[in-house]
C-alpha cells in the first residue's frame, strides 16, 4: 500500500490554531453547529452516544463529548452511534483513514456526518495569489491546501465501508473591505498556510500587493468591496446494518416498467443494415 503523501505541517496546524483562538473568527464552524443541528433534526433518531472530531471542542459545549482531529483519533470502536467530523479533514494527511476510524468507532446503524471545505472555497485568494507570485517572482509556491472535489468524496465513503453515502455542499460568500482584511479573517479562523512544502519566510509585500489589485479588479463587487468563496461539503454514511435498505437483485421486480407508467411495450428493433 502506498504512503500518503505528508500536506500538512502539524506543528505549524497547531501553531496557527493557538494564536486564532486568541481573537477567533469562527463563523464558519458555527454554521457547521448549526448545519449538523438541523440535519439530525431530520432524522428520526435519538443519538445517545455522540462523539465530535474537532480542534475547537468549546464550540460544541452541551452537543457532544469530543476528541482532537489527530490523524489517530481518540475513538473506542464501536462505541458511538453518532460521530461528527468537523471541519478540519481537509487538512488531515490519509482522508481515507480517518473515515475509517470513524466507521469502526460507530455502532451498528450508527450514523457519520463530516464537514470539510471543498475544492471551490477561495477559488479567488488561489487565482490571484499565483498570478501575482508568477509576475513577481517568475514562480510559484504551494500556498492554498488541495481541496478535494465533491464528485470524489462519495466514492471515499464506500471505500470506508460506509452505506447508504451522500455527499453534498453548500457555498457561503463573505465579503471583506479589501484582501488584507480576507487574509486577517483567514488568521483568526486558524487557516493559514500549514503546508510542510510552504516557503519558510515571509511573503514578499509585492506578492501582497499584486494580488490585492488582482482580486479587486477581478472580484470587486458595486460597493468596493470582495467577495470570498467558501464551500463546505457534508459527508453522511450510516455504519452497515442488516435493517438498512439494500439494492434489489437484477430481474426480481414484481411489476413492469410499462405498466408502472401505462404504456404499451414495444419490443426493441434491429438498426437498418448499412449501406
Amino acid at each position: 500500500m502506498q504512503t500518503p503523501p505528508i500536506l500538512t505541517d502539524r506543528t505549524a496546524l497547531g501553531r496557527n490554531r493557538a494564536r486564532a483562538l486568541r481573537a477567533p473568527a469562527f463563523f464558519l464552524h458555527d454554521e457547521v453547529v448549526a448545519e449538523t443541528q438541523e440535519r439530525l433534526a431530520e432524522v428520526n433518531r435519538t443519538f445517545t452516544a455522540p462523539a465530535v472530531v474537532t480542534p475547537y471542542p468549546g464550540l460544541w459545549q452541551g452537543f457532544a463529548p469530543t476528541v482532537p482531529d489527530e490523524e489517530i483519533l481518540a475513538l473506542a470502536i464501536q462505541s458511538h452511534d453518532l460521530v461528527v467530523h468537523a471541519l478540519c479533514m481537509h487538512w488531515t494527511i490519509d482522508p481515507v483513514g480517518q473515515l475509517v476510524q470513524c466507521r469502526r468507532a460507530l455502532l451498528p446503524d450508527g450514523l457519520f456526518l463530516g464537514f470539510l471545505f471543498g475544492g471551490q472555497t477561495l477559488h479567488e485568494l488561489r487565482a490571484c495569489l499565483a498570478q501575482a507570485e508568477s509576475e513577481v517572482t517568475g514562480g510559484l509556491s504551494p500556498r492554498v491546501l488541495p481541496m478535494a472535489e465533491i464528485r470524489d468524496l462519495g466514492g471515499l465513503l464506500q471505500r470506508a465501508g460506509f452505506n447508504l453515502p451522500v455527499a453534498d455542499s453548500f457555498t457561503k460568500t463573505v465579503t471583506y473591505p479589501d484582501t488584507l482584511a480576507l487574509m486577517r479573517d483567514l488568521r483568526a479562523m486558524g487557516e493559514t498556510n500549514a503546508l510542510q512544502s510552504r516557503l519558510r519566510h515571509p511573503t514578499r509585500r509585492a506578492v501582497i500587493s499584486r494580488a490585492a489589485e488582482l482580486y479587486h479588479h477581478h472580484h470587486a463587487l458595486p460597493d468596493g468591496r470582495i467577495k470570498a468563496t467558501f464551500e463546505i461539503i457534508c459527508l453522511t454514511g450510516w455504519a452497515p446494518h442488516e435493517s438498512q435498505q439494500k439494492p434489489l437483485r437484477p430481474g426480481s421486480a414484481a411489476q413492469r416498467l410499462a405498466d408502472a407508467l401505462n404504456t404499451a411495450e414495444l419490443p426493441l428493433r434491429d438498426p437498418p443494415p448499412k449501406g
